[in-house]
C-alpha cells in the first residue's frame, strides 16, 4: 500500500462548548496546555503520516491556520482545506477529494482524543487491506451512538455488518471512535448516498455502502481511553486523562512554595507563597500567589492566581481569579477571564466563561 496521506476534520460551530467557542475554535481549546488538534496531529506524524490535510471552516480558519502553521513543527506537511458549510463528514471527504486523489488516508476527528495514538491502526490496515477500518470502543449507553454489528463468522470477528445511528435498540455495546481509516472507493461510497434527515451526508451511510456492496469492512476495538471533547465534562475528563502522563518538570521559579507531585511549572513562572499539587500544569508568564493549585488543573499562560483556589479545572491564557473566598472547580474559563470578590461572602462557584469576559462576584 502506497504512503497514507492523513485528513483532520477541525471545521463545524463547536455550538456544545458556548461561549467558549464563540471566538476560538474548539480544536484549539487546550487540554494540559497543548490545543486538542495538536493531538491529533502528533498522532499522525508518530504514524509514519507525514502529508496531512486539515478541513477548516470559513469562520475559523484563520485561527487554525496561525496556530498549526505549515506543519513544520510537528514534522509534517499540512494543506488547508475550506469546507464552506458544516454537512457531514462523508461531505468532507468530498470536499478534500482533490487533496487525497488516489490515496488511501487516515481521517481524525479533531476535536477528539485517543489513547496510544493511531500507529497500531495504521499497521492493521496495512497488513489486511480492507475498503475500510473503523474504531471501535464499549460504551454504556450505545444509544447515543454510531454502533456497529459485527459478524462473529468472520476472522477476529472484525466484520462489519451493519452501522446504525444512535439506535434505540442497539445491536451491539461498540459505539464508533472518531478515525477511520479508507481507500479512494469511499469517495464512491459519498457520491452514492443521500443526505440524512439532518441534511448531511454521513460517514455511517457511505461506510454501509461499502457493506452493502460487497466490500470489506473492518473494526479495531479500542481499548484505552477516547474522548470526544465537545463538551466542558468532556474537556475536564480528557484534561485529568492527559495530566495524569506528565512527568514532573519545574523550569519556572518558587519562592516559599510547595509543589507536590507530577507538575509542570513552565519557564517564565512564578510561585509565591502557594502550593501546588499535582498533576497539574503552570504556564509561562503565570503568577501564583498566595494560592492553591490541587490536582487535573491546567493553568493557561500568563494567568493570575491571587488569594485563591481552583482543582479540576481549565483556565486558558491571560485569565484571573483573586481574593475568592471558596474552592472554584471543575471549571473551564476562556482567555482573559477575570473573576473576583466583591464585599458580600459568596457560597460557591461553578464557571463556564467565554474569552474576554469579565465577572465581579458580589
Amino acid at each position: 500500500m502506497p504512503d497514507l496521506k492523513g485528513l483532520i476534520l477541525s471545521g463545524g460551530r463547536g455550538t456544545r462548548l458556548r461561549p467558549i467557542t464563540y471566538t476560538s475554535a474548539k480544536q484549539l481549546v487546550p487540554v494540559a496546555n497543548k490545543p486538542v488538534l495538536f493531538f491529533g496531529i502528533e498522532a499522525m506524524a508518530e504514524a509514519g503520516i507525514e502529508d496531512i490535510g486539515i478541513i477548516i471552516a470559513p469562520e475559523t480558519g484563520d485561527e487554525i491556520r496561525a496556530a498549526a502553521g505549515d506543519g513544520s513543527r510537528f514534522g509534517v506537511h499540512i494543506t488547508y482545506i475550506v469546507q464552506d458549510q458544516p454537512a457531514g463528514l462523508a461531505h468532507a471527504v468530498l470536499t478534500a477529494e482533490p487533496f487525497l486523489g488516489d490515496s488511501s488516508f487516515v481521517m481524525y476527528l479533531g476535536d477528539n482524543l485517543l489513547q496510544g495514538g493511531m500507529a497500531d491502526l495504521v499497521t492493521a490496515f496495512r497488513e489486511h487491506a480492507p475498503q475500510a477500518l473503523i474504531l471501535l470502543t464499549p460504551v454504556p449507553d450505545p444509544e447515543n451512538y454510531g454502533v456497529a454489528e459485527l459478524d462473529p463468522t468472520l476472522p477476529g470477528g472484525r466484520g462489519v455488518v451493519r452501522l446504525v445511528e444512535k439506535p434505540a435498540d442497539p445491536p451491539s455495546d461498540l459505539a464508533l471512535v472518531g478515525v477511520y481509516m479508507f481507500t479512494p472507493l469511499i469517495h464512491t461510497a459519498a457520491k452514492a448516498i443521500e443526505p440524512s434527515p439532518r441534511g448531511e451526508l454521513e460517514i455511517t451511510d457511505a461506510i454501509q455502502w461499502l457493506v452493502d456492496s460487497g466490500h470489506d469492512v473492518e473494526s479495531h476495538i479500542v481499548r484505552g481511553w477516547w474522548k470526544d471533547t465537545g463538551r466542558r465534562d468532556d474537556m475536564l475528563e480528557a484534561n485529568r486523562l492527559i495530566l495524569e502522563r506528565i512527568d514532573r518538570r519545574i523550569d519556572g521559579e518558587l519562592v516559599d512554595s510547595q509543589v507536590d507531585g507530577r507538575v509542570i511549572v513552565e519557564a517564565g513562572a512564578r510561585l509565591e507563597r502557594s502550593t501546588v499539587r499535582g498533576p497539574a500544569i503552570i504556564g509561562a508568564g503565570a503568577v501564583i500567589r498566595d494560592a492553591y493549585i490541587g490536582p487535573y488543573t491546567a493553568i493557561g499562560d500568563n494567568c493570575v492566581i491571587d488569594s485563591a483556589e481552583v482543582e479540576h479545572s481549565i483556565l486558558l491564557e491571560g485569565s484571573s481569579l483573586a481574593h475568592l473566598d471558596h474552592r472554584t472547580e471543575s471549571s473551564l474559563l476562556g482567555k482573559n477571564v477575570k473573576i473576583s470578590r466583591g464585599d458580600r461572602q459568596p457560597r460557591a462557584y461553578r464557571f463556564m466563561v467565554g474569552d474576554n469576559s469579565e465577572i465581579g462576584i458580589l
